[in-house]
């Protein structure tokens, strides 16, 4: 406290004296300088938020000594000098640790940081990786990370997310969270060639969608309350042992060429479309073994010799498998799901060398592609053809009258 007074009062010294210093109290303390770093760091804490100015000359800001808390943002943007951003005392960050078109940034150093609300970094092309102490970001509500140089971020182990952005850190080869639930999206992406992520922890998720991965570990998800999605990915097996249920959304697997195995054994409910098409070394289909209500279509194309779904009974869109491969076999026993289980249109084929080509996803709305009442369409195919025919009939009387 007496610190704070003493800054407060030097702050205000300074402002008679026409010399703008910062202090504890300022909506936006703006750091133009080590020097100014320094006077901040006296501070227990700081109410407002930190902004390290896009104009600071300093290699180096040190916000460590008595500060442990900013009540509001802690920000850079747009400085292409700053190198070195650290803190040994500073605990907690109430708004957004935002880093922004840091460019030269290489050492981001805060042992004691465990709270932040949010993180949102971007292009910091030459931060390896980030330090953070035992146990790390314990609490957090949101992180994005994108287009920066970083090689791992383990120290980011916060129990629950609304939304967690993680792509174009393309040298980002290993993430290991303890995340247990995300209540809003994950969206993992163009990231390193050989990015291993792991998710130890996580039982529940509204969404994810998961791109250009390596090997991806979910083995404690029991749900998905939206979708989950895997687009071009280079892992050959995938397992979720102990997901039941995809509660309101789409699963889909498209164009991931090394997956050889599926493996969701539990899952008996899919809220909307399943997609699984384009992975060219998925040969067998059989790992969805309780599956049994899917809320909208079923689109399953590709080089398949075998699909089994034997507890499927209840498809509300169209239903759809088409494979390069012979699945004459597979077409027998899928058949008795047509008519009575499927709800729209049925159709099960093989030999068809364009199988692969067809990765639009399958309909979620329950419409499926093609799905729909036969008798209806030819209802409004012949109405369509009698009003065709009483117009064509009203044109020539409407000639005859000017013959």
């Amino acid at each position: 406290m007496l610190n704070k007074q003493i800054l407060s009062a030097t702050a205000a010294l300074g402002m008679v004296s026409g010399v703008f210093a910062v202090g504890c109290d300022d909506a936006t303390a703006t750091i133009k300088s080590a020097a100014d770093a320094t006077q901040i760091a006296k501070c227990d804490e700081v109410k407002g938020s930190v902004l390290v100015s896009a104009q600071a000359s300093d290699i180096t800001i040190d916000l460590g000594g008595d500060l442990e808390e900013i009540g509001g943002d802690l920000t850079v943007e747009n400085n292409g000098l700053l190198s070195t951003l650290q803190s040994s005392s500073l605990k907690t960050i109430g708004g957004a640790f935002t880093l922004t078109n840091v460019t030269k940034l290489s050492t981001l150093n805060f042992p004691k940081l465990g709270e932040v609300g949010s993180i949102n970094w971007a292009t910091l092309n030459a931060l390896p990786e980030p330090t953070f102490g035992t146990p790390g970001i314990t609490k957090a509500k949101s992180v994005s990370i994108s287009d920066t140089f970083i090689e791992n971020i383990d120290g980011i182990n916060v129990d629950s997310l609304t939304d967690m952005n993680i792509n174009n850190n393309r040298r980002l080869t290993k993430f290991s969270t303890s995340i247990k639930s995300l209540s809003n999206t994950m969206y993992i992406q163009a990231n390193g060639l050989n990015l291993s992520m792991e998710m130890p922890n996580l039982e529940w998720i509204a969404n994810m969608t998961i791109a250009n991965v390596t090997s991806f570990s979910v083995p404690s998800l029991k749900a998905v309350n939206g979708s989950m999605r895997f687009d071009s990915n280079y892992f050959t097996t995938f397992s979720a042992a102990n997901l039941t249920s995809i509660q309101d959304g789409d699963l889909s697997f498209v164009s991931n060429p090394e997956l050889t195995n599926i493996s969701i054994p539990l899952l008996k409910h899919i809220g909307g479309g399943f997609t699984v098409a384009n992975n060219t070394g998925l040969e067998k289909l059989d790992g969805f073994g309780s599956l049994n209500e899917i809320g909208g279509a079923v689109k399953v194309r590709g080089s398949f010799k075998d699909v089994e779904l034997p507890k499927v009974q209840d498809v509300k869109g169209a239903f759809e498998v088409v494979s390069t491969e012979d699945i004459s076999s597979s077409c027998d026993k899928l058949k008795s799901l047509d008519g009575g289980v499927v709800q729209g249109d049925y159709n099960c084929k093989g030999n068809d060398e364009m199988a692969n080509n067809d990765t639009s996803d399958a309909s979620s709305d329950g419409s499926g592609s093609g799905s729909g009442n036969k008798d209806d369409d030819k209802s409004a195919a012949s109405s369509t053809s009698v009003s065709t025919l009483v117009t064509l009939a009203s044109l020539g009387a409407f000639v005859a009258a000017f013959l």
